[in-house]
């Protein structure tokens, strides 16, 4: 497993748009996309190539983004983001996300007890 040059790395789980599978993908980068508010951008992806055994999976995903640069993910199809290593800082981004508002799905009519 390669790490970033700070020894951390981030293991981002999300549900894949296409299909609705459960997907985890391990990058050295997670950052604020270009794309607007509602997305995350996912760079210098990382996949075990020191094992000795074979996770297809794990081979299915490096095929797949063997040719990716950047990832932007919207933050609804993202289940979670953990940073992993000893020497982790965080995530930090410069845009201030913490204004979004969740509008609810009951659109604004009143709950009826049962």
């Amino acid at each position: 497993m390669m790490q970033n040059s700070n020894g951390s790395y981030f293991i981002i789980t999300y549900r894949e748009p296409v299909n609705g599978n459960i997907l985890e993908l391990k990058a050295g980068t997670v950052g604020d996309s270009s794309l607007g508010l509602s997305f995350i951008a996912i760079s210098d992806f990382l996949f075990d190539t020191g094992s000795l055994v074979v996770n297809p999976a794990e081979e299915d995903l490096k095929k797949r983004f063997e040719d990716v640069k950047s990832l932007h993910l919207s933050i609804y199809t993202i289940i979670s983001i953990k940073e992993v290593g000893m020497e982790h800082k965080g995530l930090s981004f410069k845009k201030d996300k913490s204004n979004i508002v969740v509008l609810s799905t009951d659109h604004g009519q009143p709950k009826k007890d049962s």
